[in-house]
């Protein structure tokens, strides 16, 4: 490794640092050190490395290379603090020894004009009190005292209250204040190998802003890695990045946004001056800052998914409201027969609704019991939206098949395709106890007779809403004294154990037989029982709701 100190005529001195065997310096877009200086060949001289030690050598040049004011004639060993001359530019050997701290070369990942580092390694081995080794100690001190200062500075501004925007700011104005780029950009992960610009800056607004590289994202991002791009438009590595073409960036630090569990972004420095050099120092303040600003974006992140949270709480207690709202409070009394009805609710609320409407004159009812599609605030809208459609059908006394018929053309009209509901709506005569009924996609009704006989009352059409004109069919059953007609929603027979198995339709069918002759609120009782026994504490994913109807004898 070699450090040099450049100088030209006007321009303040950058550092450069280079880990190949030779670098080639003259005024060619070719060269490893490029110095836009007329005064220079094209290829002017090289530096070279023979058996760990560092050697200068003139190319031929039009004007001639010195070393320590002395012209040369041949190749001259070169130790720290050597000054070189080279037209109207001065190069100043800073450091010789130790490698940068960066990945052994791989396929080219450090290549003649960029410099891979490791952000852990460097943050590991981060020290900003330490003076580096050819280095006058005084101005090397006062370096490192101004950057502890700066992250000082911002670890006080973070202890404060501060949203991700403002964070990304004094990152930005930290960065222009001390390392004073043309332009720079902080991107920020939004999915899995995806990455947008959240804040950017530029020194001269005709600059255009930069945009996503692809080439920084997999070195820097992915890998973890800090990039020093000494020359981006004579490296083959980024030639095809055009959102670094476009603007003309020669010179680039990047820096990854990293924490313990990984990069969250990363931050882009820029210049448009080939000259305008950033060193191993400038990327380990860069990866410093990164680092707290990663933590930082982390913790704001999780404080925005808890907010979130509490508002998806907070929408589906809300929703859960208006679901219990639309239940009745209290069911009619049926001269002759037996009502009972229950709705348990789960983790998630659903859109199950079921309502018990006396007829006029009061010799019957009519049950509805109804699910719609979808969960949450959403799908308890739904619900509070089929309630008011199927009301005024019901209260007119439309047999159950017209009532669906109603209620689905309108519930088509006003929702999306995906927005539907299974419904069994059921009218009794509570004299002759004729049960006529449709079913609209809803789950099979079980009729268990008195002598334990059973029968499953199918669907007779499409789900409500499904279709902007369905056809539903009405069918007629008797029930005698003791029979018990169960209507419920999938809630009950789709519940699952922690094999994954369902319910389903059998197992009700078997307690409601066993407990056939028990009180409705028993026989409620008694199916909840089994079904905690069969999920054995797996959650339940949905509602339960049912309604039971028997005939007295």
């Amino acid at each position: 490794m070699i450090k040099l100190r450049v100088t030209l005529v006007g321009s303040p001195p950058v550092e450069r640092q280079f880990d190949q065997d030779e670098v080639i310096i003259g005024r060619s877009s070719r060269t490893h050190l490029l110095l836009p200086d007329r005064a220079l060949s094209r290829e002017h001289a090289r530096l070279v490395r023979r058996e760990g030690a560092w050697y200068v050598e003139d190319l031929g040049s039009r004007n001639g290379t010195t070393c320590n004011g002395q012209r040369l004639a041949g190749a001259r060993r070169l130790t720290a603090g050597d000054h070189l001359g080279l037209g109207a530019s001065a190069l100043t050997v800073l450091e010789i020894g130790r490698p940068a701290v960066a990945l052994a070369p791989q396929d080219g990942e450090v290549g003649q004009h960029t410099v891979f580092l490791s952000a852990s390694q460097m943050l590991r081995d981060a020290d900003f009190g330490v003076a580096g080794k050819g280095e006058d100690d005084a101005a090397t001190l006062r370096r490192h005292v101004e950057r502890l200062h700066l992250l000082n500075e911002v670890q006080q501004a973070l202890s404060r209250s501060i949203t991700r925007e403002e964070l990304l700011e004094l990152i930005l104005d930290r960065a222009f204040s001390h390392l004073k780029p043309e332009q720079a950009a902080i991107f920020l992960k939004v999915s899995p190998g995806e990455f947008a610009r959240a804040a950017s800056r530029v020194a001269n607004p005709a600059v255009p802003e930069l945009e996503v590289s692809r080439s920084l994202v997999r070195e820097v991002a992915d890998r973890g890695l800090a990039a020093l791009v000494l020359d981006a438009q004579t490296d083959a590595r980024f030639s095809e990045a055009a959102s670094l073409m476009n603007v003309g960036l020669r010179s680039i630090l990047a820096a990854p946004l990293m924490d313990p569990e990984g990069a969250v972004g990363m931050i882009v420095l820029g210049s448009r001056v080939a000259l305008r050099q950033y060193s191993e120092d400038d990327a380990q303040l860069m990866v410093t800052l990164g680092s707290v600003a990663a933590m930082r974006i982390r913790n704001i992140a999780l404080a925005e998914e808890a907010a979130e949270r509490r508002r998806l709480e907070s929408e589906v207690a809300l929703a859960r409201r208006i679901q219990v709202a639309l239940l009745p409070e209290r069911l009619p009394t049926l001269p002759g027969w037996e009502v009972h009805a229950g709705n348990v609710p789960s983790r998630i609320v659903s859109g199950d609704y079921y309502v018990v409407v006396p007829c006029q004159g009061g010799h019957g009812a009519v049950l509805m019991v109804a699910d719609v599609s979808g969960k949450g605030i959403a799908a308890a809208l739904l619900t509070a939206s089929l309630e008011a459609l199927a009301a005024g059908p019901i209260e007119d006394g439309l047999p159950p098949q017209e009532v669906c018929e109603r209620v689905s053309r309108r519930l088509f009209q006003r929702t999306p395709p995906e927005k539907y509901a299974t419904a069994f709506v059921a009218a009794v005569d509570g004299g002759s106890g004729v049960v006529r009924y449709a079913n609209a996609g809803h789950n099979p009704a079980l009729l268990v007779r008195a002598d334990g006989a059973t029968r499953w009352l199918g669907s007779t059409g499409v789900p409500l809403g499904l279709l902007p004109q369905a056809a539903y069919k009405g069918v007629e059953v008797e029930l005698g004294a003791g029979d018990v007609l169960v209507l419920y929603t999938d809630g009950i027979t789709e519940a699952n154990n922690a094999a994954e198995e369902e319910y389903g339709g059998q197992r009700l069918e078997a307690v409601c037989r066993r407990h056939r002759t028990a009180s409705l609120g028993d026989l409620q009782a008694a199916i909840e029982d089994d079904l905690d026994r069969f999920t054995g504490g797996v959650p339940y994913a949905d509602d339960r709701t049912i309604v039971l109807l028997r005939r007295c004898p």
